[in-house]
């Protein structure tokens, strides 16, 4: 039996990264060298089948210039995954993913949300390369203890984007599913002890659900980049 789940997820970086070329790659198809700048943030939604699961992941794609950084966080609160992008050949746009961590365990429970750090621009490699793989993996293994949740791509090439779709809805499946497993040994814990079923769930964790149109919106786009 086929069942749904329904998330949101936040992409965060520097403007210039590739954040939208990463959504519009594998949303639309597409590919621009001159993508506008994101003003605020615009959305879309990724439909993905996995493990028996239909994922809708509404896919929140922020803008990444300083002065929208405060707004930003209406965006990426209440998130049950958020894409941390960076580009490869640019060392300012790996530590400015610092920066985003930090504010991210200010405003978010982290420990709680799918974590994926994303290096774009990989087609520029070996030449233009700033940030070693090795150097981007010991960083996403300090923050999440899985060095797996970081991957390259290429947008321009279409390389390994649909990579990591498929891994944000493998997470997110298996964390529902972790979810549900906890919850039905609370209740099995609570009927044994003479309680019941549903007291004492900590519903605060469970996802904020969302389901838009695959269309794009949101506050707009600026200039071409």
């Amino acid at each position: 039996m086929t069942r749904t789940l329904e998330a949101k997820v936040a992409i965060l970086g520097k403007q210039a990264v590739g954040k939208t070329s990463l959504v519009t790659r594998y949303v639309h198809q597409t590919f621009s060298d001159c993508t506008p700048s994101t003003i605020g943030a615009q959305f879309a939604t990724a439909k993905i089948k996995h493990e028996g699961w239909d994922c809708r992941l509404q896919l929140w794609d922020s803008a990444g210039q300083e002065r929208f950084r405060a707004m930003t966080q209406m965006y990426y609160r209440g998130a049950n995954a958020v894409v941390l992008v960076y580009d490869i050949t640019s060392e300012n746009s790996f530590k400015d993913i610092e920066a985003w961590v930090q504010e991210l365990r200010l405003n978010i429970d982290v420990d709680n949300t799918v974590l994926l750090l994303v290096g774009n621009k990989l087609d520029l490699a070996p030449a233009k390369r700033q940030v070693e793989y090795t150097r981007a993996q010991a960083y996403i293994k300090e923050i999440t203890g899985d060095e797996t949740a970081l991957l390259e791509v290429s947008c321009r090439d279409d390389y390994g984007v649909i990579d990591v779709f498929d891994e944000l809805a493998h997470r997110l499946v298996r964390r529902q599913i972790d979810r549900e497993d906890g919850e039905l040994c609370e209740q099995e814990g609570l009927l044994g002890s003479g309680g019941r079923a549903g007291d004492h769930q900590d519903h605060s964790r469970c996802p904020i659900w969302i389901s838009r149109g695959s269309l794009w919106g949101g506050a707009g786009t600026g200039s071409c980049c």
